[in-house]
This record gives C-alpha cells, sequence and structure tokens, in this order.
C-alpha cells in the first residue's frame, strides 16, 4: 500500500515513447468504492514537455508499475 505523499515524490514515466511526465498533484476517487480512478500530473517547470500549467489526468488501469524512484504509465504520447 502506498500513500499519497510517497506518491507526489516519484516521477512518472511514460513507456509509450519514455518521457518524464511531472509529478503527482492529486488523485481522482471513485466515491461509491473509494478506489482511486486517476492520477493527476503536473509537469515541472524544467521539462517543457507540456505547456506550463497543462495537467494531465491519467486513468488508473493505465498505472503499469510503482518503483521505488518512479511509477511507470502507458498513455499515448503527448504532442510537444
Amino acid at each position: 500500500m502506498y500513500k499519497a505523499t510517497e506518491l507526489a515524490k516519484r516521477d512518472i514515466i511514460n513507456v509509450t515513447d519514455g518521457s518524464k511526465l511531472g509529478a503527482v498533484t492529486d488523485m481522482h476517487f471513485d466515491l461509491n468504492t473509494g478506489k482511486v480512478t486517476a492520477i493527476v500530473v503536473s509537469p515541472s517547470r524544467k521539462m517543457g514537455v507540456f505547456r506550463a500549467g497543462r495537467e494531465v489526468v491519467i486513468p488508473w488501469e493505465r498505472v503499469v508499475k510503482f518503483g521505488v524512484d518512479a511509477i511507470l504509465v502507458e498513455i499515448e504520447a503527448i504532442p510537444r
């Protein structure tokens, strides 16, 4: 089991193209079941992959693996 604060400290990596997406800033929950349905990722200003301030909502089903330093997700490549 992971705490939300632990998730926020890990890099989010897209296995589709190897890009570093940013950090978890929020989570979506199903109020009926209490389960996580998505993670919200905000890019770091240093990354330049996204426009500043653009958040990406990643469905929980797209999370592939939790590692020590990173969380791997599989989503379509995001245009620069």
